[in-house]
């Protein structure tokens, strides 16, 4: 009996362990770095989490036709070092944003550099970047 017992609790364990791993993916993974792509949007709402934060803007093609894009930031530390705050973005808040598209075709992106409608360009965390602070020491306010 003890054994069946610790045998379903380091069940559990290991599988309460892999759950926040199996969120957390390499950029090449998901995102390609030959799909540069360049948004402009309002912005819809936003999740500020970990391990990656995200936002959603509504996107207006040439036709008119409004997409919601999905765009993953880095965490917060990252973020939090780069002038980020929860309430840097709020709904309604148009930016541009540089970044890369998913390899699925979808409506995703891994933001680079979001540009905000006062001017200020902020460092996204993006998990593509090779050589972390780069970035962030450039676009610093």
């Amino acid at each position: 009996m003890k054994a069946r017992v610790l045998t379903v609790v380091g069940g559990v364990g290991l599988l309460l362990a892999t759950a926040p791993a199996s969120a957390h993916h390499a950029f090449t993974a998901v995102f390609d770095a030959s799909k540069p792509v360049k948004l402009t949007g309002a912005v819809t709402k936003v999740d500020w989490r970990n391990p990656h934060a995200w936002f959603y803007i509504d996107v207006t093609d040439e036709t008119g036709k409004v997409t919601n894009w999905a765009l993953e930031m880095g965490g917060s530390t990252v973020l939090f070092r780069n002038g980020w705050r929860p309430s840097t973005l709020k709904p309604g808040d148009v930016v541009t944003v540089e970044g890369n598209a998913a390899r699925d075709g979808g409506s995703r992106a891994n933001a680079r550099v979001v540009l905000m409608s006062t001017g200020q360009r902020l460092f996204a965390g993006s998990s593509q970047d090779t050589q972390p602070g780069q970035e962030s020491q450039e676009n610093r306010p």
